[in-house]
């Protein structure tokens, strides 16, 4: 028997592991399991080994007989989770509501940036009067624009040393 290349010969995809036990008397007990490490889909790891049990003279004459059908079962299933996790990914890209949340999203980017500068050019214009308080009262919070919080802090810091002295920091 040539049981390497009768392996081959079955063109399935996947990792093949294979384990071995005696049982009662002269059985063997044989748990064969396909899997496929490209397969997303996490139910593909809740299929069964597929266990056969005989004499190894059983064994030899039936073994690959008896696991064609269902290893290409699993195969294919396994091969067919995959392509429909990526059709369904590929798909929701593709939708328009996908696409409407990605205009949006930009909008709502465009939007947050022109509410900054206008917070911004409300800073400059209230510190162009010599109103550094209230200059610093209208930067805007750290929390609401995280990734400009150097700028913002920086800009606090600026505003703060122009604040007239106070007799308990002298």
């Amino acid at each position: 028997m040539n049981f390497f290349q009768s392996l081959s010969a079955l063109q399935v995809n996947g990792g093949w592991n294979i384990s071995i036990a005696h049982g009662a008397a002269d059985i063997l007990i044989v748990s064969v399991l396909l899997a496929n490490d490209k397969c997303g889909d996490k139910a593909g790891k809740t299929i069964p080994p597929l266990v056969l049990k005989g004499t190894a003279r059983e064994l030899d004459e039936g073994f690959f007989t008896a696991i064609e059908t269902p290893i290409k079962t699993t195969a294919q299933l396994l091969t067919n989770m995959e392509a429909y996790l990526k059709a369904q990914e590929t798909a929701k890209k593709n939708s328009a509501m996908e696409k409407d949340n990605a205009v949006k999203a930009e909008k709502d980017k465009t939007e947050k940036q022109k509410k900054y500068e206008a917070y911004m050019k409300k800073v400059d214009e209230l510190e162009q009067e010599g109103k550094f308080r209230e200059a610093w009262m209208k930067v805007p919070e750290i929390s609401e624009y995280p990734e400009q919080a150097e700028i913002l802090r920086k800009r606090r810091e600026e505003l703060s040393a122009q604040f007239a002295p106070d007799l308990f920091n002298a």
